[in-house]
């Protein structure tokens, strides 16, 4: 029986193209803002694109919030992508200016994660294009994909800091994965049934529908 995929509609991301990558995976795919079904999937896509504050205000609308919380907190697996990986972290910083600290807008995130997302400091943004990233040895994520592979990402905003490290020795440390744009930022993590990538997997070809496949067989 293919694994029951929900791809979460809370009015932000490329949700068909996500369904339609999702789908070449095998799994049984639906595209739903019902929260009982996203709770119920085996495996829930939440996608994003656009400025973190309207994401994150348009997730909360929609209770995707309390579903990613629940979800996590019960072992089931959930996927960010893009945006919807940005909202899984305590917070989003923009700016109109990548140098001015007033009129900063702080927007509150999901908190699974702590963090900040902040604009990226590079000569050209946003960061548009395809890239390399640096996974972590064990990683499940990146099976089967080689250091030359690229990935396709659209973002001027990213984590720049990881600054979650396990207290409990018991519990494995989270997977991060590092891409480079002017200076490193997050571009993948593998934490627990908790995964996300800043690229977009979707529209990173042969590489990106490994990656999907990857997660899918973790169902």
């Amino acid at each position: 029986m293919p694994s029951r995929v929900v791809v979460f509609d809370y009015g932000s991301g490329n949700l068909r193209s996500a369904q339609r990558a999702m789908e070449r995976t095998g799994a049984d795919v639906t595209v739903t803002s019902d929260p009982h079904a996203a709770l119920d999937a085996d495996g829930l896509v939440v996608p994003g694109v656009g400025a973190f504050s309207a994401c994150m205000s348009s997730l909360r609308a929609a209770g995707g919030d309390r579903i990613i919380g629940r979800r996590v907190a019960g072992g089931r697996p959930v996927l960010g992508i893009c945006v919807g990986m940005q909202v899984l972290f305590d917070r989003g910083v923009e700016r109109a200016d990548s140098d001015a600290e007033a009129g900063e807008e702080v927007t509150e995130g999901c908190g699974e994660w702590p963090g900040t997302v902040d604009r990226l400091r590079a000569p050209v943004v946003p960061h548009m294009g395809w890239n390399t990233v640096r996974p972590p040895e064990d990683t499940r994520l990146f099976a089967g994909i080689g250091p030359e592979d690229r990935f396709y990402f659209v973002h001027s905003y990213a984590v720049r800091e990881w600054e979650f490290t396990p207290t409990n020795e018991r519990i494995p440390a989270p997977g991060v994965t590092w891409a480079e744009h002017g200076e490193p930022f997050v571009a993948a993590v593998e934490n627990g049934p908790l995964w996300a990538t800043q690229f977009h997997p979707e529209k990173s070809g042969d590489t990106g529908a490994r990656i999907l496949a990857n997660w899918v067989d973790t169902l």
